[in-house]
């Protein structure tokens, strides 16, 4: 992104898709096209469980939908077990930048297991840079018709293998290169940070960013784990830190009266409290959460999501897709479902924006250039005469 770029002319006929977003929480091997999955298969010969497009899209929609993150991590091995060989690699990391446009992302962050598309003779580092391949290309594209568009990759590690050293020492090399933090991902619950404690050590002696998916599967203590022993600058989901926050109603306020059934006064646990207090983004990615059982806790729909009570006692908020295939999502339908279950504004969605620009695994003057862009394309859209407020809020109507 340039100077040049900040000053963008706008649409004023508002859509969703229309405005300027930061991804923060996107997997690639849960965002592939289902045409691609189905070519991709037909080379190699592997068997699918719906041939046509949109079967397919509606079978990885209903198998992840299960209240299991299991059950969920389970829909991968289709999308993985294409993504083997340097060409679609290539095309499948291309693509996904290309949806990320059309869904008005401007700046993002990849994440995957480079260990998991090794099956047919790639290197760890053959895998980066077919993946950093297509991102260029579709970056250098996308640049050159005007849209703006960079790409970070984040490295997971499985947290069920034993290669987390190996994955930081890639992270490491392909620093400056692409790469622009690490991860640990897969089944949380039975599997805690301590386990990749010698990975997170290398990774803090070289002063490498992380974000580590907590509180998702697992709970406080897997968030704290997070923290403590992975240096976690940013919380995969973390949307299970809500369970160390306790509202008492009926309480009498600072005035000595009795608070109303909608209202209470919160009390946070330690660790919320931390999260909070230090501004720890959180990557909520709110239709993810409601397949995978996240926050089943505190009820079901999204109305029962803890997102909202987060956002109003001063987390550090960002709203990503997690999986846009699994969930059939992006991130306008997330803003749409916030909107329509929280009665979210267009100063409620920049507020989410910024807090995601802000948190971006890139250097201080990249993260000022977003903000910027940011504010500016929000700025002139709620300054001009042909915004509709009306519109706007009956647009997920």
């Amino acid at each position: 992104m340039t100077e040049e770029m900040i000053h963008t002319a706008y649409d004023p006929e508002f859509d969703f898709r229309d405005l300027p977003k930061v991804s923060l929480h996107d997997h690639l091997d849960g965002g592939l096209r289902p045409q691609t999955i189905i070519d991709l298969a037909a080379e190699i010969g592997h068997e699918l469980p719906e041939t046509e497009a949109e079967a397919l899209g509606e079978w990885f929609r209903e198998s992840a939908d299960s209240g299991s993150l299991t059950r969920y991590l389970e829909t991968f091995e289709h999308t993985v077990a294409v993504m083997q060989t340097r060409d679609a690699l290539i095309r499948v990391a291309r693509e996904f930048v290309e949806d990320l446009a059309e869904d008005g992302v401007i700046y993002g962050e990849v994440r995957y297991a480079p260990e998991q598309h090794r099956r047919e003779g790639l290197s760890l580092d053959d895998v980066v840079d077919a993946i950093q391949e297509g991102l260029d290309q579709a970056c250098e594209k996308l640049n050159a018709e005007g849209h703006p568009m960079q790409i970070g990759q984040i490295v997971s590690a499985m947290r069920h293998s034993d290669q987390g050293v190996e994955i930081a020492k890639l992270a490491l090399r392909h620093r400056g290169r692409g790469v622009v933090g690490f991860d640990i991902a897969g089944a949380e619950d039975g599997f805690p940070p301590s386990k990749m404690k010698e990975a997170f050590d290398l990774l803090a002696e070289n002063l490498f960013p992380t974000t580590v998916h907590a509180g998702e599967a697992a709970g406080l203590e897997s968030i704290k784990e997070a923290i403590l022993i992975g240096r976690a600058q940013r919380l995969g989901h973390g949307v299970r830190v809500a369970e160390d926050i306790e509202i008492e109603f009926g309480a009498i306020d600072e005035n000595g009266e009795e608070l109303s059934d909608d209202t209470g006064l919160v009390s946070l646990g330690p660790v919320a409290n931390w999260v909070r207090e230090r501004g720890i983004p959180l990557e909520v990615c709110p239709s993810s959460n409601l397949q995978t059982g996240a926050t089943a806790k505190f009820g079901e729909g999204i109305t029962n999501h803890p997102i909202d009570l987060l956002v109003q006692t001063g987390f550090n908020v960002t709203i990503s897709p997690d999986n846009r295939l699994m969930s059939q999502t992006t991130i306008s339908d997330e803003f749409e479902l916030l909107v329509e279950a929280f009665d979210y504004d267009l100063e409620d969605l920049l507020d989410l924006t910024l807090n995601a620009a802000e948190a971006a695994f890139v250097p201080l003057e990249m993260r000022e250039l977003l903000v910027e862009y940011i504010n500016d394309y929000y700025d002139n859209l709620l300054d001009d005469e042909d915004y509709d407020e009306d519109e706007y809020e009956n647009v997920a109507d």
